[in-house]
C-alpha cells in the first residue's frame, strides 16, 4: 500500500489498475453478491483509504491529510465511479411479481412441427399405378412439393409413428402384437440380410470406396421383390401394378446401385414403402408402434451389415459435421422412445455401461454404440460433436423436438436429398411438377429408378447450374469414403484394439 507523504502517489488509472488485479474469483463475488468493499482498507495508507471512501460514498469527498486532500481540494476530479464498479442488482421477484422476468425466445427460434393429421388410405380403384420417378428438377418443383399434399403425407407418417413410440423401449412389443404383415415384412427383412451373405464383396486391395458387389445384391432384391410382395397380399392390387409401385421404393431403401452410397433419402424410401403398404390397405394403425419398434430396428440391423459388407459410401455427407453418416429417423424415433424416461438423461451418451445396458432398448443408444464401435478415433466430441452437443440439452423433449425441426429442414425442405425423391400414385406429385416421362433415361435401372434420368437444375448459394442426375455435383455433396471402411480396414491390418485418441485428448 501507498502512504499519503509519499511524495509521487499513484494516479487514479493505477489505482483502477491495482483494483483490476484483484483475483478473478474475488471480484466475481463482489459484483455478484455486491459486498463492499472493493478494497481492503484496515492495513491502507489514506490514499487507499480515500479511493475506497470515494467509490463507497459515490464520489463525495472525504477529507484527508496529505497531498492526497490537497489534490481533492485542488479540484482534481475524482469520477464518479460507483454505477461503473458496483452493478445495479435487481432483486428477483415472485411469479407475479415485477422483479424477474421470463427471458424472450428468439425471435428467429423455429416452431416444433405438430403432426398432421394422416388421411385415411385411399379406394385403389381411384388409382392409376405406375413407376415411381423423379419429379423434382428444380427448385420451382421442389417449392410445389413443399407446398402439395405429398410433403403433408410423408411428415404425417413418419411423425406419426414417431408418436406411436413416446416413451416406449423395444420390448414392450411382444410377439403378440405383431399382425400378419408385420411379420411377413420382418421375414422379408431376414431374407434381405441373407442375400447379403450371398453376396460377398470383392477383395478392393484395401480400397475403402464402395464395392460394386452391392449391385448384386440390389438385383437380387429386384429380383425377389414380387414374391415378397405377393406374400404381403398386394400383389393382386391393379393387376401387379401396385406391388411394382411400393416395390421400387423397398429396391431404394439399400442405397444407390449406381453410386454405391446411403443416406437420410435411401432411409426415407424404406419409411415410403411402409407408407405405400399403409396406402395399400395392408397395414393399419395399430401397426405402428410394432413397424418401428420391430420392424424398424431390423432394417437398421440390416442396414448396418450392407454398409460394413460392401463399404457404402455416405450420400452428401457434412462429415463430423453432420448427426450421422448414414441415418437420421433412429435419433428422431429413439428421442421419442426417452421422452419421459425416470433416469436416462442426454448426458447418458457419454455413459459406456448405459449404453451397454439400454442400447438394445432405445434408438437412441444404440445408434450412438454403432457410431462408436465405427470410428477410428475415441470419443463423441471429436468424431461426432454434433451428438456430443446435443448431450448438453435439458431434456429429451427439447431433443425430440430439435429432431422434428431437423428432419423437416435438413431432409425434406433440402433440395439435394430431396431430387431424388420418387413419386407415383401413391405419393403423388404436386400439379405443375416437371415430368420428363419414361425413355430419357436409357435403362430402366438407376438412373430410371431415380427417376428418368436427365439433368437437374440445381440452385444452392445462389447459383443456378446444371449437372448430370447420375451421381452427385458438388452442390450435392462429394464423393468420400466410408467412415465404417476405415474402421474395417484398420482392423484388418491388425488395428483391432483400442481406438485411437487424440494425442492431446
Amino acid at each position: 500500500m501507498y502512504l499519503a507523504d509519499q511524495a509521487d502517489p499513484p494516479t487514479l488509472p493505477q489505482t483502477l489498475q491495482n483494483i483490476h488485479d484483484l483475483p478473478h474469483a474475488r471480484r466475481s463475488h463482489n459484483y455478484i453478491h455486491n459486498t463492499p468493499p472493493l478494497v481492503d482498507t484496515t492495513e491502507a495508507g489514506p490514499f487507499a483509504k480515500l479511493m475506497a471512501s470515494q467509490i463507497a460514498n459515490g464520489g463525495a469527498a472525504a477529507p484527508a491529510p496529505g497531498p492526497a486532500s490537497a489534490a481533492v481540494a485542488a479540484g482534481v476530479g475524482i469520477p464518479n465511479l460507483k454505477d461503473r464498479l458496483l452493478p445495479k442488482l435487481e432483486a428477483r421477484g415472485g411469479s407475479g411479481g415485477a422483479g424477474r422476468r421470463r427471458r424472450d425466445p428468439p425471435a428467429d427460434q423455429l416452431p416444433v412441427p405438430e403432426t398432421p393429421a394422416l388421411p385415411p388410405p385411399p379406394e385403389a380403384s381411384t388409382l392409376t399405378f405406375t413407376t415411381p420417378r423423379r419429379r423434382i428438377l428444380s427448385t420451382r418443383d421442389h417449392d410445389l412439393f413443399l407446398a402439395s399434399p405429398a410433403f403433408r403425407l410423408v411428415q404425417a407418417w413418419v411423425f406419426g409413428l414417431s408418436d406411436a413410440v413416446a416413451d416406449r423401449p423395444v420390448s414392450s412389443v411382444g410377439e403378440a402384437d405383431l399382425s400378419a404383415p408385420v411379420r411377413t415384412i420382418l421375414s422379408v427383412l431376414d431374407e434381405a440380410e441373407e442375400l447379403v451373405r450371398q453376396s460377398p464383396p470383392d477383395d478392393q486391395g484395401g480400397s475403402r470406396f464402395g464395392n460394386k458387389r452391392f449391385r448384386d445384391f440390389v438385383d437380387k432384391v429386384k429380383e425377389h421383390a414380387p414374391e415378397w410382395h405377393a406374400r404381403l397380399g398386394v400383389a393382386g392390387v391393379g393387376d401387379g401394378a401396385a406391388a411394382a409401385e411400393a416395390a421400387t421404393y423397398l429396391a431404394h431403401s439399400f442405397g444407390n446401385r449406381l453410386r454405391i452410397d446411403y443416406g437420410s433419402g435411401h432411409e426415407l424410401n424404406f419409411m415410403v414403402w411402409l407408407l405405400c403398404l399403409y396406402q395399400l390397405r395392408a397395414l393399419s394403425r395399430p401397426d405402428f408402434a410394432p413397424l418401428v419398434l420391430r420392424v424398424f430396428t431390423r432394417y437398421l440391423e440390416v442396414m448396418r451389415l450392407v454398409q460394413s459388407t460392401y463399404y457404402l459410401e455416405p450420400a452428401g455427407s457434412h462429415g463430423v459435421w453432420g448427426l450421422d453418416d448414414y441415418q437420421f429417423l433412429p435419433f428422431l424415433f429413439g428421442a421419442s422412445q426417452l421422452l419421459h424416461h425416470a433416469f436416462i438423461t442426454p448426458l447418458a451418451i457419454h455413459q459406456e455401461l448405459t449404453i451397454e445396458q439400454y442400447g438394445g432398448e432405445y434408438m437412441y443408444l444404440g445408434q450412438v454404440d454403432f457410431v462408436n464401435r465405427t470410428k477410428t478415433v475415441k470419443g463423441l466430441r471429436w468424431h461426432s460433436p454434433m451428438l456430443d452437443d446435443i448431450s448438453s440439452a435439458r431434456s429429451w423433449a427439447k431433443i425430440e423436438g430439435g429432431m422434428r425441426r431437423m428432419f423437416v429442414a435438413e431432409v425434406l425442405r433440402k433440395l439435394p436429398v430431396m431430387q431424388h425423391f420418387l413419386f407415383g400414385s401413391l405419393v403423388p406429385a404436386a400439379e405443375g411438377m416437371t415430368d420428363q416421362g419414361r425413355g430419357e433415361a436409357g435403362d430402366d435401372d438407376d438412373e430410371e429408378a431415380e427417376g428418368g434420368g436427365g439433368e437437374v437444375v440445381c440452385e444452392e448459394h445462389g447459383t443456378n447450374h446444371r449437372h448430370q442426375a447420375v451421381g452427385w455435383g458438388d452442390c450435392c455433396g462429394i464423393k468420400v469414403p466410408s467412415s465404417i471402411a476405415a474402421a474395417a480396414e484398420m482392423r484388418k491390418k491388425g488395428g483391432a484394439g483400442e481406438l485411437r485418441r487424440i494425442p492431446f485428448d
